[in-house]
């Protein structure tokens, strides 16, 4: 049994994935609901750590900010193929985008047949999503691996009802460790909270700098601490800007 994790404090640094962790996971990636509260406390927990808080996501940023409505957070989108630093600044990694491309079109016949099945092309990353065709992901699963094999510099990431396909050596944990490098998180404890198998990268990063992992949720994961679900992630959240304010 996991811990509950100690009560978040101004002077860590925060990196928060999104999808599974402040809003609830939906059919489709464009059906997530974003509650006003929740930017609300965001955006406090932002200012109460004076911005040493990311969120960290296999979606692009733009498509963060779009669900957000939180442009001035630093980010890492695409798995950290984007880092957007505390100071609006985005970097990109240069990738090859031809074999992402192959891939895409000897999908969409599969697709033409199971219209559950959805690509979501994100530039440097490529989506899967069978959550509406759930029978599919065995076959999926061995499909991608063939195809991968003939495009040895792209890697497959495996998550809840979705499998990414991105460039190799590109992960949240690498993407946490760049953030960790930069004003205003360089020299604070890094908490990383995630819920998905995407985000064990993340989570491993975290304990090898002595920072602090929270799994949000059910499964076996290599981080130290637990939350329940997505509510409970915002009222932790909230704490730390309730003790601020009192202080």
């Amino acid at each position: 049994m996991k811990l509950t994790p100690p009560t978040a404090l101004p002077d860590w640094a925060y990196f928060l994935d999104v999808d599974g962790t402040l809003v609830e996971l939906a059919q489709t990636p464009g059906q997530v609901h974003v509650p006003i509260e929740l930017k609300t406390i965001i955006s406090l927990a932002h200012r109460c750590c004076n911005g040493a808080l990311a969120v960290i996501s296999g979606r692009a940023i733009r498509d963060l900010d779009l669900l957000l409505g939180l442009p001035q957070l630093p980010a890492a989108g695409q798995h950290g193929l984007e880092i957007r630093d505390a100071h609006g600044d985005t970097h990109y990694q240069s990738v090859e985008s031809g074999g992402l491309n192959d891939i895409v079109h000897h999908l969409q016949h599969l697709q033409a047949r199971h219209p559950g099945l959805l690509l979501e092309d994100k530039g440097a990353t490529l989506a899967v999503h069978y959550r509406q065709a759930p029978d599919l992901g065995s076959y999926l699963s061995r499909l991608l691996k063939g195809v991968l094999a003939l495009h040895p510099g792209l890697h497959m990431q495996r998550g809840k009802f979705v499998f990414e396909l991105k460039p190799a050596g590109f992960d949240k944990g690498t993407a946490i460790q760049k953030l960790m490098s930069l004003p205003p998180f360089a020299g604070r404890k890094p908490v990383f909270v995630g819920d998905d198998l995407t985000d064990e990268h993340g989570f491993k990063a975290i304990n090898q700098m002595g920072g602090l992992s929270i799994k949000v949720g059910n499964g076996r994961t290599c981080a130290q601490y637990r939350l329940a679900c997505v509510e409970a992630v915002r009222d932790w959240l909230g704490c730390m800007t309730e003790l601020a304010e009192q202080n």
